[in-house]
């Protein structure tokens, strides 16, 4: 096994966020907790007996209420893929744990798990088939070193790809790491009616994808993924 940081992937720590809607000292408020405009309200509650509230709203006369659907409390399962770190020496799980914290959700399982195929696949698996885990969110493995094998061990369980996830992943990235971008295979999908997804293993890019996109998207991915059948809507709700 490589030891990490991995050389291949790219190096997130090293190039300074370019994004206009971050001023100085903000650092996303992490530190401080705060929240961010545009925050979900989380007043629903969250049965870890498989129940949600689901918060379902329709609009005046007749209109329909797109995020209706929507998780407002999710019990959230972090996993760290590295062959080298512990969980007290684990960064990116720290980052994405405080941007689910922070937005009002639970972090349900904390977990790390060496770079291999069979283990990866068997601790996601097992995830996504408990009833108190809403969302699963890995780091590391996604570059392109040998023992880079998350995507692969992930993906063969989604019933549903996310493109669009790791398209603006790699769109957002490309303000702090340029064309090293190309390096990153950050993936989602869904799996038995769990939204999963996959973060490369530093720190920065745990944080950007954790708070940027799943933190904001997770809860109504999450609530459109488990919906009854037969209720039709459209797959761009």
């Amino acid at each position: 096994m490589s030891e990490e940081p991995r050389e291949q992937e790219p190096n997130y720590e090293d190039h300074p966020s370019h994004h206009d809607d971050r001023g100085e000292g903000d650092e996303r408020d992490e530190e401080n907790g705060e929240g961010r405009d545009g925050e979900h309200d989380h007043d629903g509650e969250h049965d870890h007996n498989g129940e949600h509230d689901h918060g379902h709203e329709h609009g005046e006369s007749g209109t329909h209420d797109h995020h209706h659907h929507d998780v407002e409390e999710l019990g959230v399962a972090v996993v760290t893929v590295s062959s080298s770190r512990s969980l007290e020496d684990d960064a990116a799980g720290d980052a994405i744990a405080a941007a689910v914290g922070d937005a009002g959700h639970e972090v349900v399982v904390r977990n790390l798990v060496a770079d291999d195929y069979d283990g990866v696949q068997g601790e996601v698996k097992n995830l996504v088939r408990r009833d108190d885990v809403d969302a699963v969110v890995t780091t590391g493995g996604t570059g392109v070193t040998p023992d880079d094998v998350t995507v692969e061990a992930t993906e063969s369980l989604f019933d549903k790809e996310l493109p669009g996830f790791g398209e603006l992943f790699r769109r957002l990235s490309y303000d702090e790491v340029g064309t090293r971008v190309v390096g990153t295979r950050a993936v989602a999908g869904v799996a038995r009616g769990v939204p999963v997804f996959c973060l490369p293993g530093s720190e920065n890019a745990a944080r950007l994808g954790s708070e940027e996109i799943i933190v904001p998207e997770m809860g109504h991915l999450a609530g459109l993924a488990r919906r009854d059948e037969g209720e039709g809507g459209d797959e761009t709700e």
